[in-house]
């Protein structure tokens, strides 16, 4: 009985130090190890180690499929080529192309990711479109239940997908208004799958509204904003369902050169706008929100012919920024980490 115990705990040792797709072709080996890779213990602390050495961890990024070409940003059939991939986060190499799972030719947003799973809708949302939590690598997704409550006099601002590690699951977030100003906030539990209409909506949410980005970090879903002159964080805990408003640093007038993003376990905010006083050199100044306070650091300093603004934070807290000659179409990037 012991020298059993031992060998499985070996082989659940040796499992631990294997990469998510070589875990895959074990499945089916026999139903004893399909049983212990597909256990809810076995993939949380493979995922804990993996994810603390930074491990199976890349970068999705949406891009033309030759990047040598020279982009015409006039080209009609130019969305139509774009196609998303995943790219070695330390290596920037591509890794594979990624299709949508119901073999769809549309294209499709990718809208958070969390633990391997991708959360993709319409490119354009709407009040009815399909939400599908997916993932690649197994090629197994979940169409989202449809909500009850939603009816046509809403549009779909805003979709955000990710983990929250005080109630163990994956939450989906979108927000939703009429052209009245009135809002509507929904909160899907992977786990239950099912959606919950938030009902206390804060007054100072009351109103007419833009919504610019948005990001998704333990648990709480992130709203750039814009309310008349004021531009302002909204944030949601999509587990305790409570709101906070945090007005945005003066010299943030504008969300075109905006990026929001997370910095050592920090919501950040990057913009690139104003001039450097080096000369040859750009920069983007740099947020971290520190106990509901902005607090500015140090610009990143870059040659301003080589690079051409941020475009986010990698995961080892790292500022990532395209090559001015690669695509300047449309590059949206995410952190995924494949489990």
């Amino acid at each position: 009985m012991t020298f059993t115990l031992r060998k499985k705990e070996i082989l659940i040792d040796i499992l631990l130090r294997l990469p998510a797709k070589s875990l895959i072709r074990f499945l089916s080996t026999c139903k004893s190890w399909s049983d212990l890779i597909g256990s809810s213990s076995f993939v949380s602390t493979h995922l804990n180690k993996n994810v603390t050495k930074h491990a199976h961890v890349y970068l999705l990024c949406l891009h033309h499929p030759n990047f040598e070409c020279v982009i015409d940003p006039d080209d009609p059939y130019l969305e139509e080529e774009l196609q998303w991939s995943l790219f070695s986060n330390v290596t920037f190499e591509k890794c594979s192309k990624l299709s949508h799972p119901l073999g769809s030719t549309k294209h499709y947003g990718i809208y958070g990711s969390s633990n391997g799973l991708l959360c993709i809708s319409d490119e354009i949302l709407n009040f009815d479109s399909p939400i599908h939590i997916w993932n690649p690598l197994v090629g197994r997704y979940r169409t989202t239940s449809m909500s009850t409550n939603i009816n046509t006099k809403f549009s779909i601002v805003s979709l955000q997908f990710g983990f929250h590690p005080g109630v163990n699951d994956c939450k989906a977030v979108r927000v939703m208004r009429t052209n009245k100003g009135a809002v509507a906030i929904e909160v899907y539990s992977l786990r239950t799958d099912s959606w919950k209409m938030i009902e206390a909506i804060p007054p100072w949410l009351k109103c007419t509204w833009k919504h610019h980005k948005g990001t998704f970090f333990n648990g709480v879903a992130y709203n750039f904003i814009e309310k008349g002159p004021i531009f302002s964080v909204m944030s949601f805990d999509s587990g305790s369902e409570e709101f906070e408003e945090f007005i945005a640093p003066d010299a943030i007038f504008r969300p075109m050169e905006l990026c929001m993003d997370v910095y050592k376990e920090q919501l950040c905010l990057l913009l690139d706008f104003y001039p450097c006083e080096e000369e040859d050199m750009d920069k983007v100044d740099f947020w971290v929100l520190q106990e509901n306070r902005w607090k500015q650091l140090c610009p990143f300093v870059y040659p301003s012919d080589y690079y051409d603004g941020a475009i986010g934070i990698s995961i080892d807290n790292k500022l990532l920024m395209p090559k001015r000659d690669d695509i300047r179409g449309q590059p949206d990037l995410h952190l995924c980490v494949t489990q």
